[in-house]
């Protein structure tokens, strides 16, 4: 790992972490978001900690679990990281399903916390 850029580091840790997490116990999300941080959640926003959580812990479902295909991360001209990640999810006993989530990682008093965190299923409406 040495080889990669910080900031990949950094990322890719940060998605290791947030979809263990995810996958286990939601409610333990709050920890990588701060007040001022924001969701859009299938194009739903909430801002702040307590919001966030709150709509991450109530998803219908009682089990997920999430396998990463690819994700990039990039510096910003504001020392943050950029992260994208593509993958797909098996909630429950509904089919495996596509996603994209995409987060801002801030470094604040030694700590990286997600101040952006988008997220949409990948699914396309043809009709």
């Amino acid at each position: 790992m040495g080889d990669k850029p910080i900031w990949e580091q950094i990322g890719s840790s940060f998605v290791q972490h947030y979809y263990q997490l995810f996958d286990t116990d939601r409610t333990q999300l709050g920890s990588i978001y701060i007040d001022a941080s924001c969701l859009t959640w299938e194009g739903q926003q909430f801002q702040g900690k307590a919001a966030i959580v709150e709509k991450l812990s109530s998803l219908p479902f009682t089990k997920i679990a999430h396998s990463i295909t690819a994700q990039d991360h990039q510096p910003t001209p504001d020392s943050c990281i950029l992260s994208m990640v593509v993958g797909q999810l098996k909630a429950d006993d509904d089919p495996i399903m596509g996603f994209h989530q995409s987060f801002i990682l801030k470094n604040i008093n030694d700590a990286w916390v997600c101040t952006n965190d988008m997220f949409r299923l990948a699914l396309h409406n043809f009709s």
